[in-house]
Formats: structure tokens, C-alpha cells, sequence
């Protein structure tokens, strides 16, 4: 099977206890000058990027990694395309510990396929199949299942080795930590409480198509069967493949999520760094809201553009046509939309806010219930002490 072995050379996690070089398991597709990697989201494998792989290079089967990759000067025209599974999931080795999971280690696994691969050269193309005109030398894209984690540990290679993307695709992203946080009504409740409750691959798959597309999607009729129908089956095969992810790998992908973060630094360097950058959503995401893409678009101006579609999570899947571009959120045609999301992030805030106030509260209240407990022994000795002692009669 083909793996590219990774060892960041970091004394401090070998310490912690790191068990040994982290192999990532990868599959090629194609042949060409062009490059594509698909970097995939949380609790994905690269098996999800199927549509994607067959769309850029007419391809179904992977390459045999017996042969030697070709020469990017000679490579000539066509798409070579890589996906792999993320540490924690799959095939790749699943590290013990969460501080071995950050967008940052991660993406730093992507640079290591990327010289295993021997991708070095500069290239362009034109890519319309999912209405995305970009450049590439190296392209980093990222669509796939969970879109979110993905375009995070995108974003953290671009800001880490700028000169190795020429086109940077970001699919229902977010900015990390409490944006992560998705738009809570009794839907997302009713789907994280079983998706936590899903033990088989049958209800993770029941899960995941709610989470993934939208009812609409879901419910057309293909053939004799509805679209759920279909999906389920795959669902269920790739689940049953690779396995239900670990515990271990499950904390870990989910701690690289609540800890990433974009400094303001690094935002200047991905957005001076002279690639195209796009931002893809999809309006009905339950996962990512829309406010935080738009706010991360306007933060990578002039650079990125946004792409607003009607679909779920997996966009990519559900639209195969862009409908609308801009520099900028229009205000016109989604200002009800936009000032809905905004009060959601503000509402998420202030419960944020609430809750570091209660645990400040907690610690003041319990400081002066102990400064009221010493106070209170303290008197009754004293009381104790000062306590008249009766004689009695006959001892006079």
C-alpha cells in the first residue's frame, strides 16, 4: 500500500510520548503536469473525494505506485491528483495523544506527501468543473467531507510554505475554535446527538447524509430509488472498508479544529503571496456557518473571492455549476441572511461570555464562602474560650 512516512523531527513530542514516525496512507490518480492535492476534512478519508477525482482526471483507478512518478517537465499536459487520509482516520496511523493533532502538524503531513510525491513545479490550468477558474503550481483544493477541518489545515499550509501553492480553495471553512461552533437550533441538537450515539457504520451513515446535503437533495428521485437511497449504500460500503474512526483519532482531528487559529500575520502572508484564493460555501451548511466564510473572505481581500452556493456541507457534490461570484458579501440580495447569521455569531459569543463570567462567579463565590467559614470557626473558638465557667456551691 502506498504511505509516505512523516517525522517532523520534534524532540519535544518524541518526550511526550509519540510513538514512533506517523505514516499517511495516499492515492494518486492520473497523470500530468498539473497537480492537485485534496487535502480531506474531520472524520473523512480520501475515498470521499471520488466525484472530485473522477471530475479532474476521467480516472477511477488509482495509480500503481510501482511505477515511478513522471518528471513534471515531462509530464505534459493532464491533472495528476492526490488524496490521502489525515492522521487519525483510516489508513494512516492514528497517534495516541490529542497534542499530537493540530492544523499546523497537519499540514505539515501534506508538505511531507508533497516532496514524497516530488512535486516541485510551476504550472497553470483552467478547472471549470466545479465552476472554479484557478492557477496552479502545486494546487492545494479542498472540497471533501467535512470541508471545515480541511480548508483549516489548507489555510495553515499556505500560511506555512506560501511558495507552494499557486491556488488555494476553501471549502465551508471557518476561523477554528468557538466558529467551529455551528448554528445551534433542535436539528444540529438532534444530528451531534446521533452522531455521538452512531456505533455501526448503518447509523453513521444515517448521520452523515443528514449532515452532509440538504432534504431536498436527499429526497430527488434517481432512477427507482431516491437519492438518500443510493448515497446510504455507498455510505455504509466506505464506512465498512475503512473502519469506524478511533477515539483516540476522534478527539484528536476534533482538538486540531478547536485550536486552530489564523494570526493576523499569517493572514497578511497567504493574502500577499500572489495566489488565487476561493471561498465556497454552501448557504444550507448545518455545520459551518456562512458569516464566519464571509468574514474570512473579507480578511484575505483583495486575493479571495467567494463563492455562495444553495447546498449543505458537501457543496462540491450537490452543485456542479457556479452561481454566484464576489469580491465582497453583497448586502442586497442576502441581507436578511447576513444580519440572521450575524446575530447567530453574536448570540454564540455572548453565551461564551456567560459562561466565563459563571465560572468567575463560581470562584468569587467560593472564595467568600470559605472567608465566611474561617471567619465563623475562628468566632466559635473564641466564643469557646470566653465562656464562663460555673462553680458550683459546695466547692466554696
Amino acid at each position: 500500500m502506498p504511505y509516505c512516512v512523516v517525522s517532523h523531527g520534534d524532540p519535544s513530542a518524541a518526550a511526550a510520548g509519540e510513538e514512533g514516525d506517523v505514516r499517511i496512507f495516499y492515492q494518486r490518480y492520473g497523470h500530468g503536469g498539473t497537480k492537485v492535492l485534496l487535502i480531506i476534512g474531520f472524520a473523512g478519508t480520501h475515498e470521499s473525494w471520488g466525484p472530485q477525482v473522477k471530475g479532474l482526471t476521467g480516472a477511477v483507478e488509482p495509480v500503481d505506485e510501482e511505477s515511478p512518478a513522471a518528471d513534471d517537465g515531462a509530464a505534459g499536459e493532464g491533472v495528476e491528483v492526490c488524496c490521502f487520509d489525515n492522521r487519525g482516520i483510516g489508513r494512516s496511523s492514528v497517534p495516541p495523544h490529542k497534542s499530537h493533532y493540530t492544523t499546523v502538524i497537519m499540514a505539515k503531513d501534506a508538505l511531507a506527501l508533497m516532496d514524497h510525491l516530488g512535486w516541485r513545479t510551476a504550472h497553470v490550468i483552467l478547472s471549470a468543473k466545479f465552476g472554479i477558474t484557478t492557477s496552479y503550481s502545486d494546487i492545494v483544493t479542498n472540497y471533501g467531507d467535512h470541508g471545515e477541518a480541511g480548508s483549516m489545515i489548507a489555510s495553515k499550509l499556505a500560511a506555512i510554505a506560501p511558495e507552494r501553492v499557486a491556488s488555494l480553495a476553501l471549502l465551508n471553512t471557518t476561523g477554528g475554535g468557538y466558529q467551529c461552533i455551528p448554528k445551534i437550533d433542535w436539528q444540529t441538537i438532534s444530528l451531534a446527538c446521533r452522531f455521538l450515539r452512531a456505533r455501526t457504520p448503518e447509523q453513521r451513515a444515517g448521520v452523515d447524509l443528514d449532515v452532509h446535503y440538504t432534504r431536498k437533495y436527499l429526497d430527488e428521485i434517481v432512477g427507482s430509488n431516491t437519492r438518500r437511497q443510493m448515497l446510504y449504500q455507498e455510505y455504509v460500503k466506505g464506512l465498512s472498508s475503512c473502519g469506524m474512526q478511533s477515539r483516540h483519532g476522534f478527539e484528536g482531528q476534533l482538538n486540531a479544529c478547536w485550536t486552530h487559529k489564523l494570526t493576523q500575520k499569517e493572514l497578511d502572508r497567504i493574502r500577499s503571496s500572489g495566489f488565487l484564493i476561493l471561498v465556497i460555501h454552501g448557504r444550507d451548511d448545518v455545520v459551518a456557518q456562512l458569516y464566519h466564510a464571509r468574514k474570512l473572505a473579507e480578511k484575505l481581500q483583495p486575493a479571495a473571492k467567494l463563492v455562495e452556493l444553495h447546498g449543505g456541507h458537501l457543496v462540491s457534490h450537490e452543485r456542479t455549476d457556479e452561481e454566484e461570484w464576489s469580491n465582497l458579501p453583497k448586502k442586497s440580495d442576502d441581507q436578511l441572511l447576513a444580519g440572521s447569521d450575524s446575530r447567530l455569531a453574536k448570540r454564540e459569543c455572548n453565551i461564551i461570555v456567560i459562561y466565563n463570567l459563571l465560572g468567575k462567579l463560581q470562584l468569587i463565590l467560593l472564595f467568600f464562602f470559605g472567608v465566611f467559614y474561617i471567619i465563623l470557626e475562628h468566632t466559635r473558638r473564641v466564643l469557646r474560650v470566653l465562656k464562663p465557667v460555673r462553680v458550683s456551691a459546695t466547692s466554696l
